[in-house]
């Protein structure tokens, strides 16, 4: 007990801090009235238009490898949802590959504090809110969501939250390696989440196994859906552990990247 009272103090600091950035992003996203409305308006304007077309898609073919339009609502809800929630609370994971090229993390090294989560916290992305209220309508008029399924709900979209913001970690974290990659880690990013407003039943072989890896839309949306659709213990296993594994490879990652840094000091820096 001795030798984890000291890992379990730093986890509930952590999980403090984390929640009082998350907390602080969101009271910046809504203070600029006009930024909001008009940036979050723009965004579910535009998700209105892309879901337009499966709308007309399943209103003439009924469903697609058994995908029905309720179930598309699901997968576009719990994938904007997700994705929303990421970049309102941890909009920083937008240009982290910028910072580490320009040694802007320094700032952060002289902090007592998680040198990833300052940094991820660092912005916020008021167009969120827009993907947000989207998943909100989507849901209401699936007629999903129940008593029942609304924990189901809450934890489908914790996982997207996460397994986005793990991906956007690692893919921005090969600028350790690589350098001036921010436009590549963006656009492996943004692929990603084009994928996974798809229904999987699309995809097939090879294709299938580069979403759950290199693009893993599977665990951004895939998995999250299936808790909400099928709550299984098996299919909540698998997330939650898939999930796990993912935001436990960001860390490691960009804790290995960050002993690479070349910009300030290195010593006494937490991950």
């Amino acid at each position: 007990m001795v030798t984890l009272a000291r890992p379990l103090a730093r986890l509930r600091s952590d999980a403090a801090f984390a929640a009082a950035l998350c907390k602080s992003q969101i009271q910046a996203s809504v203070a600029l009235r006009g930024a909001f409305w008009s940036s979050a308006g723009f965004m579910l304007l535009n998700d209105i238009m892309f879901f337009t077309t499966w709308w007309i898609i399943m209103s003439r073919f009924g469903d697609v490898r058994g995908w029905t339009l309720d179930d598309v609502m699901c997968l576009f809800a719990i994938s904007a949802g997700g994705y929303g929630a990421a970049v309102v609370t941890c909009g920083g994971t937008h240009d982290l590959a910028r910072k580490i090229d320009e040694g802007e993390l320094d700032a952060y090294l002289t902090q007592p504090r998680s040198v990833l989560l300052q940094a991820l916290a660092s912005r916020t992305h008021v167009s969120g809110w827009g993907d947000v209220a989207a998943a909100v309508g989507l849901l209401a008029l699936s007629g999903r969501v129940t008593l029942h399924s609304a924990p189901w709900l809450a934890l489908a979209l914790v996982c997207a939250a996460l397994n986005y913001v793990a991906h956007g970690v690692i893919a921005h974290s090969l600028a350790f390696w690589l350098g001036r990659i921010h436009t590549l880690a963006r656009s492996i990013w943004e692929f990603t989440i084009s994928f996974s407003l798809y229904p999987p039943a699309l995809f097939e072989g090879p294709i299938k196994v580069l979403l759950f890896t290199l693009l893993p839309a599977g665990l951004v949306a895939y998995l999250p859906v299936e808790v909400f659709r099928n709550p299984a213990p098996s299919v909540v296993l698998v997330t939650l552990l898939a999930t796990l594994a993912h935001v436990g490879v960001a860390l490691s990652l960009f804790s290995r990247g960050l002993r690479r840094y070349s910009s300030g000091t290195r010593f006494g820096v937490r991950v």
